[in-house]
């Protein structure tokens, strides 16, 4: 039986191992952030001789990369309501229960 996270990770249409299909999926802002996080795990990684640190950056942009490559729209306003709580705005929620209510759950 495989595991629903595991399920979701093999979803994914991006590769982990592509550092430029992941790039190449992210939009906006999304790119610089990559390009330093990504030079910064390589570098970290060429003095501890230890890829982890690597492959968990790729592995989190990646799904970055997937959510603004399967809705862009989606994704654009899940950024946006992002800069909004970071910036303690209120932002429009809908309850759990109808969350789950709408999702059939």
């Amino acid at each position: 039986m495989v595991s629903a996270s595991a399920a979701f990770h093999d979803a994914l249409p991006i590769s982990a191992s592509a550092p430029r299909a992941i790039r190449a999926a992210l939009t906006g802002e999304e790119i610089g952030h990559f390009d330093r996080e990504y030079r910064q795990a390589m570098a970290d990684a060429a003095e501890s001789l230890d890829l982890s640190g690597v492959l968990a950056t790729l592995e989190r942009w990646r799904r970055v990369a997937w959510s603004a490559q399967e809705d862009p729209d989606a994704h654009q306003r899940m950024l946006e309501n992002a800069d909004r709580l970071n910036a303690r705005e209120d932002v429009t929620a809908v309850p759990w229960n109808q969350l789950k209510a709408r999702l059939g759950l």
